[in-house]
């Protein structure tokens, strides 16, 4: 047991190298929470289907640096609000709330085993920026929120989205 814990921590650290390898700003809070991520979605994915079993060894190349990409061509300034619609187990939220401290993240999602897989690991990792919701996009709507981005990963054709999401963003002067 002991030898297998140590090849996937191994395992672990090299795939977090990968992240490391496109951005390089990491506190080192930021650096050890991105490295309890694969620990924590392997250990819930044993109990909720929340991630594609043949995925969990691809989290950091295909859930976490997808994620990371967005902050590659928009950089969220300090005391924004983002809103994600359709988080699912967190993506691209939980990566982007590590990345950006000072924002603040809404993740929503209607299925209630994925938020309460989301609100866990953002509790594990003491994100103080994340808020996970149980609601439809519509329903959002009524609560009269409004963000200044709104990010998603396939939940939706991109028109569709941009339906949803686009009563959601605070208009600019």
């Amino acid at each position: 047991p002991y030898l297998h814990t140590s090849r996937i921590a191994e395992t672990q650290k090299i795939k977090v190298e990968i992240i490391n390898r496109y951005f390089h700003e990491f506190s080192d809070t930021q650096r050890q929470q991105m490295a309890a991520l694969g620990d924590l979605y392997r250990e819930w994915n044993e109990k909720i289907n929340v991630i594609s079993r043949k995925d969990i060894d691809s989290l950091y190349e295909k859930h976490v640096l997808h994620s990371l990409a967005i902050a590659a061509v928009i950089d969220f300034l300090p005391g924004t609000s983002v809103i994600d619609i359709g988080t699912g187990g967190g993506f691209p939220g939980i990566p982007l709330a590590i990345y950006y401290p000072g924002v603040q993240f809404h993740l929503i999602d209607y299925i209630g085993k994925k938020i309460k897989v989301v609100q866990a690991i953002a509790d594990a990792l003491q994100l103080k920026n994340v808020k996970a919701l149980q609601l439809r996009v519509e329903e959002f709507r009524s609560h009269h929120h409004s963000f200044d981005f709104a990010v998603s990963r396939a939940v939706a054709p991109l028109g569709t989205l941009c339906r949803c999401a686009q009563p959601l963003i605070r208009k600019k002067d």
